[in-house]
This record gives structure tokens, C-alpha cells and sequence, in this order.
């Protein structure tokens, strides 16, 4: 199966944002895929519910060593005894490719993170936070750097995003596991 990985802020979020991340949850669970999260509030909240109204599977990479902050639609949760910032590192890795939607700091540090490892990322640009501001800053406003580790992907909706990622498995760009 496919692991999407989706970031993106914690804590409040609009209820535009809520909205778009309940649409990608669904689209995940919809296409068979599994997806993961950082497993607390915000988007993470918001896409684990979404998927799990689509009886999709939902795995939460929880910093920490409690149970205590996870979102109640994580299925599988998995604690790292980490803090936030190294938690990032294990949704990344065991992510075949990730969805981007808003962001702050800590979705930005998962972004470069992605790249550094390869991993193809699709942005949800109309989501806002750095979402809506990476092209700006990316080289080719397709990279984040001079050595074109793989290219950034952006999307308007959540189908788009989804389409664009399983277009890469489809079209064997990519395998389940590989970077």
C-alpha cells in the first residue's frame, strides 16, 4: 500500500483549511492508500478525520512518549519518545510521498526534510502558510535548491494533489518504499 504522509500546521486552523484537509483524508482512503500524520491537532486532525470518514487507515508518528495528545481518529499510533522536530524525521521517512497543506516553521522544516530525501511532495498553494509562499522562494520555483533533488509538485485542490501523486505510482515514476 502506499504511505501518504500529509503536513501541515497544529494548533487552530481556518475552516477553509479544515475543510480542504477533511477532502485530502478522504481522497487518501478513497484511493487505497494509507496515510500518516504527525497524529496531534490541526491539519493532522483534520485530514485523520476526513480518511477516517472514507474507512480509511490512519497512522499517527506522535512525538513523546504518551498517548495523551493524539487526535481521535488516529488508527495506528506510534510514539517516538522524540520531540516534535525528530517525530518529523520518522513521518517523512515512512512516507512514500507527502502532501503539503498551510504551514508554519515546523511544516517548512518537514518540506526541506522531504527534499533532502527525496521525497515527492505535492503543495496545496490555495491552503495559505508556506504553502502558499514556496514557489516564491523555490529555485526554478520548482526546487529548493541548485541540485534539483526532486521537483516540488503544486496543486489547487485535493483531488489534484491526489491525482498528481498516484499519476507518479501509476506511471511507475516511483514504487511503494522507494527514494
Amino acid at each position: 500500500m502506499i504511505r501518504i504522509g500529509v503536513i501541515g500546521q497544529s494548533g487552530a486552523i481556518t475552516p477553509e483549511m479544515q475543510k480542504m484537509a477533511e477532502e485530502i483524508g478522504r481522497e487518501i482512503a478513497q484511493k487505497g492508500a494509507i496515510l500518516l500524520t504527525g497524529g496531534r491537532s490541526g491539519v493532522m486532525e483534520a485530514v485523520s478525520r476526513g480518511a477516517k470518514m472514507a474507512n480509511g487507515l490512519v497512522v499517527g508518528i506522535l512525538p513523546g512518549d504518551t498517548l495523551d495528545k493524539a487526535n481521535e481518529y488516529i488508527d495506528i499510533p506510534i510514539t517516538t519518545g522524540l520531540s516534535s522536530d525528530y517525530r518529523s524525521l520518522i513521518l517523512v521517512h515512512s512516507s512514500d510521498a507527502l502532501i503539503m497543506i498551510g504551514g508554519g516553521n515546523g511544516t517548512l522544516g518537514e518540506l526541506s526534510a522531504s527534499y533532502l530525501n527525496r521525497k515527492p511532495v505535492v503543495i496545496i498553494e490555495p491552503s495559505g502558510g508556506w504553502a502558499g509562499r514556496v514557489r516564491t522562494i523555490a529555485y526554478e520555483g520548482t526546487y529548493l535548491d541548485e541540485r534539483k533533488h526532486v521537483k516540488l509538485d503544486y496543486a489547487h485542490t485535493p483531488k489534484e494533489a491526489l491525482d498528481i501523486l498516484m499519476n507518479r505510482f501509476n506511471h511507475n515514476e516511483m514504487e511503494p518504499g522507494d527514494v
